[in-house]
């Protein structure tokens, strides 16, 4: 249940990131380059710590099977 919550977290501050650089490209803030290179920075991070999360939650239920 936790696993599921750490994820919705993540992909939702990802989704308001990318709100973020899109607003900022649509306002001539930033270059197209820069919107692209931000969006994939972004979906870096958040594979990252989805990964974090996947393992870090396998670790547990490891820990609490061999109770």
């Amino acid at each position: 249940m936790y696993k599921r919550q750490a994820k919705v977290a993540v992909r939702s501050s990802r989704r308001d990131a990318i709100d973020k650089i899109k607003a900022m490209k649509k306002s001539g803030e930033i270059t197209e380059d820069d919107e692209s290179k931000g969006e994939k920075k972004v979906q870096d991070i958040t594979d990252k710590k989805i990964k974090e999360i996947d393992s870090i939650c396998e670790g547990k239920q490891k820990q609490v099977m061999e109770i």
